[in-house]
């Protein structure tokens, strides 16, 4: 495991202050029940030691401190008595891990840091005043929002729990104040978890608007005449000491006294005998396998590529073709957002260099982007060369924004990983070398500063950071032979080369390309769901005959079950469950369930879509740019992040408005072709069935010939109902539901959702035979394939746990059907892409969405692209039902849709 050369954070002098305190709570909360085989409790340590290695390999931070909290009182409860007194005491199953977590810590060579009599919040405070600035940042690992006050442009926070970074701007967006204000902010308002009384009656929105007016709570006391709310001037009144002592409770003291010397953080190598010791005693034997692994040497031979002629050099032996690896070292993980700030290169024969773009000119003053990319140009555009590396459409879209096209092969290890085994939970580099060549291979540091903020780099921390990505770019070169042969074993080369490397450039492109969004609707939409979400709040409390907290599900619990005495359902750990399966079921028969789920829905989309969308907007395009990740669903989907657009719904009134907020540029259109049932087509293709696979032929309605056939009446006599149900119990057959699934989907009983399957099977036979064909295949081979062998391997299909077994058999009936319906959008993207390309057009693939294509055309363009995109999608592949596709036109997304 790297430990510590690689980062922005070490380049820039980081020191990392970690939470100790509030991370093991947190770690023994979030992972229930996991001890080891003498049943010793390891929830806490597993959780806080997996942060720790995350961060280590993530942030590679130059200096580390881990702080606690000491039993016994602090100058807080003596001022105080009842300071944190609502507290439960420490459970004892992880007052016995606080000193393996601690040994963890040491073994990784980590100092910690304590105090009698003083929190660890304190230790953080003095450690970060003491030692920000002057060219050093600091940087404050923890979930606490009390440590928001110490934030400043030297100091950020981050919470790896939730993966956010708190900085200053984040402050004022949460607490409406700048970080120094904070203290009197939760003066006002209090703070439940530490028992800081505050002032009864002022909450968040309370407390920030007194604060944002006055500045300082005695500043609110000073003019409290001036209050218009009878209660709260009495309540400040009354309340004003105490307000001034819960100030200073949430105050965290920067000078507490310390003797530390920062070279002690310094981060060191771990002790392996120590870890080893640990993770046997704990039987982490995920980790014990890891650490044990061989540590990758390499990167020691790494040529820095200093001048023109030095990189000149490196690059002629790849004249005549070949194989060349990349690997980039960026300032943001969004390529589009991302400077350049070193470029790895390797070839064949193990030889690899390193093209430093972000250090002093003084000390490179020859070696320019410019100049780099006229040298690599002609090697990038060469149809023979052969361009490896793990994550490929980011290079591309990096080089693509340097002007440069990679007209060559791809080869993407991390697609190749995927494909040898979709179910995989990280393709990070790292994980695939571990797995692969069982070897270890540093982590990319997560930059955030950008390339002119590191101009500072001295040729040695370059020199390192080179070292690590050529060792990266060596594994690439060695995983590439490896997998492809794997591939070929497992007959999946046709898939690789035709279908998932072909698709790398078009996902860069419409990564690249991006959507527009229409910003005053979104502001527009914001304040309408503002207005709805207070009416729902009102609805809610008169339902509720009190206010409460609907964001707390332990206050719902007592509305609903102690108050209302509604029915209980799922029994957890703080009480009764109040999700929404629960909800639904009480919304049945009671209207606040039903009004609190709606409640949640808009709150959902305001946050999610409505509220985010603008953030995401890239300042120099004036777009946003969705990613589409080729290697996470296990199915052979994509997906999309940043924004998930597979999430906004399709239906709802809101859903559809998100949806016109995504729009076409003046003068062109969007078009949306959308496949049209494609999962029930390809059952009907790989099942054969002559009832399902007439009816697509005849181009009846699926569901009405469905409900027709179970339900025994005339086609003329289904009603919407009837539709709905036989809709459901169609779907229901791709994922393998069971009548009690169906009966908690249609409302109905267990016996009913019995008759309605052994009805649709009893018409479907060939359905019936196909799907038991898959199972008896799955279990005698261990996985399933798609129509162009896409497999999923299902180790679990033949478990003696009746529930993971029946997990694995849903999961064997759905993938071959929801894959090649993947496989098939894959394959007529290409088909567009390279139609589009051919022909010359100027519209453009935007998004792709479940089983649906946006695209953006000039208005001159979008006849002739919708014949286009019709020809291609219903042509991609013969099967023996027709693939039919609606296709809609309009200014924005919803107008696109039917």
């Amino acid at each position: 495991m790297p430990t510590g050369d690689n980062t922005e954070n070490r380049m820039n002098n980081a020191i990392y202050l970690i939470d100790g305190s509030n991370y093991l709570y947190r770690s023994f909360y979030a992972i229930r029940e996991l001890s080891n085989s003498r049943g010793f409790p390891t929830n806490a340590i597993y959780g806080f030691t997996n942060m720790l290695i995350k961060l280590l390999r993530e942030r590679v931070p130059e200096y580390v401190i881990v702080t606690f909290d000491l039993k016994g009182p602090t100058f807080r409860h003596e001022a105080y008595e009842q300071y944190k007194a609502t507290r439960k005491a420490t459970p004892d199953s992880l007052v016995v891990q606080i000193p393996y977590v601690k040994e963890m810590i040491r073994g990784f060579s980590i100092p910690i840091l304590e105090q009698q009599g003083v929190e660890a919040d304190d230790l953080i405070g003095t450690l970060a005043c003491r030692f920000a600035g002057e060219g050093r940042r600091v940087v404050i690992i923890s979930g606490d929002k009390d440590m928001m006050q110490l934030i400043s442009p030297d100091v950020i926070m981050i919470d790896t729990m939730t993966d956010r970074t708190y900085d200053e701007s984040a402050v004022r967006e949460r607490f409406g104040v700048e970080p120094g204000k904070v203290p009197e902010i939760l003066g006002l308002m209090g703070d439940v978890s530490d028992n800081i009384p505050g002032v009864p009656g002022i909450g968040p929105k309370g407390a920030r608007r007194l604060i944002e007016e006055y500045g300082s709570i005695e500043e609110v006391i000073r003019n409290v005449d001036r209050l218009h709310n009878a209660k709260l001037r009495e309540s400040i009144r009354t309340y004003a000491d105490q307000a001034l002592l819960s100030r200073d409770l949430a105050c965290i003291h920067t000078d507490v006294p310390l003797t530390f010397d920062l070279e002690e953080a310094r981060l060191r190598e771990p002790d392996l005998e120590v870890l080893t010791r640990l993770f046997r005693e704990m039987e982490f034997s995920s980790l014990l396998k890891e650490f044990s692994a061989k540590k990758d040497a390499g990167g020691e031979s790494c040529t820095v590529l200093r001048t023109p002629e030095v990189l000149a050099a490196f690059l002629a032996p790849l004249k005549k073709g070949g194989k060349m690896a990349l690997e980039m070292v960026l300032s943001h993980s969004e390529p589009m957002r991302a400077e350049l700030i070193g470029l790895a290169l390797g070839r064949v024969t193990g030889e690899t260099g390193y093209i430093p773009l972000a250090v002093s000119r003084e000390e490179f003053p020859e070696l320019g982007q410019a100049k780099v990319w006229s040298l690599l140009s002609p090697y990038l555009s060469d149809p023979a060369m052969t361009l490896a590396g793990h994550d490929l459409k980011t290079i591309l879209i990096v080089l693509s924004r340097k002007g440069l096209e990679v007209k060559g092969a791809l080869l993407d290890t991390m697609v190749a990983a995927y494909i040898l085994n979709p179910a995989r939970r990280s393709f990070d580099l790292s994980e695939v070398v571990q797995d692969h060549l069982q070897r270890q291979v540093d982590f990319l540091p997560k930059l955030t500063g950008s390339a002119s903020q590191m101009q500072s780099l001295d040729s040695l921390q370059s020199e390192r950071l080179g070292a690590s990505a050529c060792r990266r770019v060596e594994a690439i070169l060695d995983l590439t032979d490896l997998l492809v042969e794997k591939l070929d074993e497992a007959e999946m080369r046709e898939l690789f080369d035709s279908v998932e490397m072909p698709l790398v450039p078009v996902l860069a492109a419409m990564e690249e390309k991006g959507v527009l969004l229409d910003l005053e609707l979104l502001k527009e939409m914001s304040q309408e769901l503002d207005s709805l979400l207070a009416l729902s709040e009102v609805k809610i409390y008169a339902l509720a005959g009190e206010r409460f907290n609907i964001a707390s599900p332990k206050q719902l619990q007592v509305i609903l079950f102690d108050k209302l005495g509604l029915p209980k359902g799922k029994k957890t750990k703080g009480g009764y469950s109040t999700d929404v399966e629960v909800l639904s079921n009480l919304a049945l028969n009671h209207e606040l369930p039903a009004e609190i789920l709606s409640y949640r829905s808009l709150a959902k989309l305001k946050s999610t879509y409505i509220d985010a969308l603008p953030s995401l907007i890239n300042p120099a395009t004036g777009r946003i740019h969705t990613s589409y990740n080729q290697a996470v669903a296990a199915t052979g989907r994509l997906s999309s992040s940043n924004p998930n657009l597979q999430n906004i719904p399709v239906r709802t009134l809101e859903g559809k408005r998100i949806r016109q907020a995504f729009i076409a540029p003046p003068d062109e259109y969007l078009v949306s072709a959308d496949y049209s049932q494609i999962e029930l087509r390809v059952l009907a293709h790989l099942s054969e069935d002559p009832v399902l696979t007439d009816a697509f032929i005849a181009g009846e309605d699926i569901h009405s010939r469905t409900a027709a056939d179970v339900f025994g009446v005339f086609p003329e006599m289904i009603n919407a109902e009837m539709r709905r149900q036989a809709k459901v119990i169609n779907f229901g057959v791709l994922y393998g539901m069971s009548a009690f699934g169906l009966s908690r989907e249609l409302g109905i009983s267990q016996k009913q959702a019995q008759a309605y399957i052994d009805g649709y099977f009893a018409r479907y036979k060939g359905v019936r035979d196909y799907l038991d064909g898959v199972l008896d295949f799955a279990r005698s081979q261990g996985y399933v394939a798609t129509l162009l062998n896409r497999r999923r391997y299902l180790p679990e299909i033949n478990s003696g746990n009746p529930a993971v077994r029946q997990l694995a058999e849903r999961m064997a009936i759905n993938a071959p059907i929801q894959g090649t319906a993947a496989d098939l959008i894959k394959m007529a993207m290409l088909k567009i892409a390279a139609s589009l390309r051919e022909r010359g057009m100027k519209s453009a693939m935007t998004m792709q969405v479940h089983d649906e294509l946006v695209f953006e055309a000039p208005r001159e363009e979008k006849d002739s692209l919708m014949d286009l995109v019709r020809q291609e999608m219903e042509g991609v592949l013969s099967l023996k039902v027709p693939l039919k596709v609606d296709i809609t036109v309009g200014r924005n997304w919803d107008e696109s849709i039917e």
